[in-house]
């Protein structure tokens, strides 16, 4: 098991990009610590608190929590349980001397278990446009839509995946660099790089029939739906949730192994309650889950850039679609002239 994990953490820091809280309260007079100083933990470690406060005989109903959660505890050790992963702020809730009080500690919290490691089996290859900036794909039934990038090439397309036939096309503006896509409710929803807006497109016809602003989120990236809700990621360790109606943001999950954050997870799929994130600039795919931000597998896709045309202009692997009628993954790349048909499966 140490070896199989070893090598999952090696991997890891090969083909993705790591990315790397004083204590804060109602009064200088109580303060919280955490025994040995410690500053990282993993996902279900227990830790010991220490709430210094002035006279410990007015001190009672302490309470631990993290972001809203609040933590099993036995009065002196208190246990990560169900918590997201990443830069949390343990917080103290208590009554002192009658009055209520709290006060945070910040903490960095990683998955519990090394990620996975899997590997692909190619199926079978399709011609695709070698000059696609792709930055999304996504099937629907048997239709491929596919999100292109740069300014004043941005598009979305509809495509024959068999043939590389482009279907249907709507070219976005000059201005905008088209990033991630999905589809929810006969509607395709597509984000923009740094432009601060996504825009909402009708399923059949391509025709833009709203748009809708980023509230906290650095800049659009990738973005898929699990039916009920959406999540985008920004290019940093966070992949944020948004409301399906509204579009707002209402919070997000922090990218973490057991060893590290992680950021750059660029084009998003939803498979099966998981999240497969390309990552920006490197040849690998990871599997997250949505709940806690970990990081539960990590797909090593080096290989396969080699196998399509050579030409000044390709760039790196991007773009992941899952069909879930033929229960397998579409994957290309920035101007490659391959779609390759994949499963994935353990080293």
């Amino acid at each position: 098991m140490r070896l199989v994990n070893s090598l999952a953490i090696t991997i890891l820091a090969i083909i993705l990009f790591s990315c790397n809280g004083s204590n804060k309260g109602t009064s200088s007079h109580f303060s919280l610590q955490i025994e040995g100083k410690k500053k990282s933990f993993q996902e279900n470690d227990t830790l010991i608190p220490a709430l210094k406060t002035p006279n410990s005989s007015l001190l009672s109903k302490v309470e631990y929590s993290i972001d809203g959660t609040v933590l099993p505890s036995d009065g002196k050790t208190v246990v990560l349980q169900h918590v997201k992963l990443g830069k949390q702020q343990l917080k103290a809730s208590f009554v002192y001397d009658g009055t209520s009080e709290s006060i945070t500690h910040p903490i960095e919290i990683f998955a519990e278990k090394a990620p996975e490691v899997y590997t692909y089996t190619i199926l079978k290859e399709y011609p695709h446009d070698r000059n696609a900036y792709t930055q999304g794909l996504e099937f629907l039934n048997d239709t491929l839509y596919e999100s292109i990038g740069q300014r004043g090439k941005s598009a979305l397309r509809k495509v024959d995946y068999r043939t590389g036939e482009i279907l249907k096309e709507t070219k976005l503006s000059d201005i905008y660099f088209g990033e991630g896509i999905t589809i929810l409710n006969n509607r395709i929803y597509q984000l923009t790089w740094e432009e601060n807006v996504g825009f909402i497109y009708d399923l059949h016809t391509l025709e833009k029939t709203g748009q809708f602003s980023y509230q906290q989120s650095r800049e659009g990236w990738g973005l898929c739906t699990d039916g009920t809700q959406f999540y985008k990621s920004d290019g940093t360790e966070k992949i944020w949730t948004l409301d399906a109606n509204t579009l707002e943001e209402k919070e997000y999950i922090q990218l973490a192994s057991n060893k590290a954050l992680f950021s750059r997870a660029n084009e998003l799929e939803w498979v099966d309650g998981l999240i497969y994130a390309n990552t920006y600039g490197k040849d690998g795919i990871m599997i997250i889950n949505p709940k806690n931000g970990a990081i539960v597998g990590v797909i090593d896709c080096r290989g396969l850039k080699e196998k399509v045309t050579q030409h000044p202009y390709i760039d790196v692997l991007n773009g992941i679609a899952y069909h879930p009628e033929r229960k397998t993954f579409f994957i290309t790349g920035k101007n490659w002239d391959k779609l390759f048909e994949v499963t994935f499966h353990k080293k």
